[in-house]
């Protein structure tokens, strides 16, 4: 099935891309993505390997830091730059190969149902070709979050979401690394947001892959510890 969108007559959206040594999958993403006429950010997180070269040869915007700062950084910095331009929103998603560009359309579609949504990925629906440890770390953020958010979110953790600049002009976001993920939406919950979820495709690869499920799991909890005990603005 193709997706047309027609949500790009009435909304203006701009795909977000926090990248750190992407330089095998970058430059083709950024490529197909053009193609598709979508308006793209790169945010090169302190790469040594030429990420930001590769991203702006083929037609993006980049945002460089000097030193790596962390996921959560880079979102801030590309959603500061989204509402700084006037766009309606931002489609994140990561630089890595793992996001199928023919699932960005699905995120244009669902935005003209609901633009004042967040609309979260879910790999959750073909999960089989996940890691296992990753599989599971994955379904206990996500019950847990789903519990704080008091709505169904089926994977939280999932990089890939439409979020209105309306909500990133409400809530004010912290978080430096992969816990951003977390904060977005337990912020944007607690202001009375709704999440959506779609399926989308994930393409697993040889990469490594840059969350530690120990490290972050404790990065989560902390998170969450401290979330908890923030005054509810």
């Amino acid at each position: 099935m193709v997706y047309v969108s027609k949500v790009l007559d009435i909304m203006k959206i701009c795909i977000i891309i926090p990248v750190y040594n992407e330089a095998a999958a970058i430059g083709e993403l950024v490529r197909q993505l053009k193609a598709k006429g979508k308006d793209i950010l790169v945010i090169d997180d302190g790469s040594t390997d030429g990420s930001a070269g590769l991203a702006k040869a083929q037609g993006a915007e980049v945002i460089v830091h000097v030193e790596r700062s962390g996921k959560g950084t880079s979102l801030r910095d590309g959603f500061d730059y989204a509402v700084a331009k006037g766009f309606d929103g931002v489609i994140a998603m990561d630089g890595d190969g793992q996001h199928a560009v023919s699932d960005v359309d699905k995120f244009f579609d669902k935005a003209e149902e609901f633009p004042d949504g967040i609309i979260n990925g879910s790999r959750m629906n073909n999960a089989r070709t996940m890691p296992f440890v990753r599989y599971w770390t994955n379904k206990l953020m996500s019950g847990i979050i789903s519990l704080a958010c008091r709505q169904s979110i089926p994977d939280s953790q999932c990089g890939f979401r439409f979020i209105p600049t309306r909500i990133l002009k409400s809530v004010h976001l912290s978080s430096l690394d992969f816990e951003i993920e977390t904060e977005v939406l337990t912020k944007a919950s607690r202001k009375g947001f709704r999440i959506h979820s779609i399926g989308v495709e994930t393409i697993y690869q040889d990469e490594l892959s840059k969350i530690n499920p120990f490290v972050d799991t404790f990065r989560f909890i902390a998170f969450m510890i401290k979330d908890l005990f923030q005054p509810k603005s």
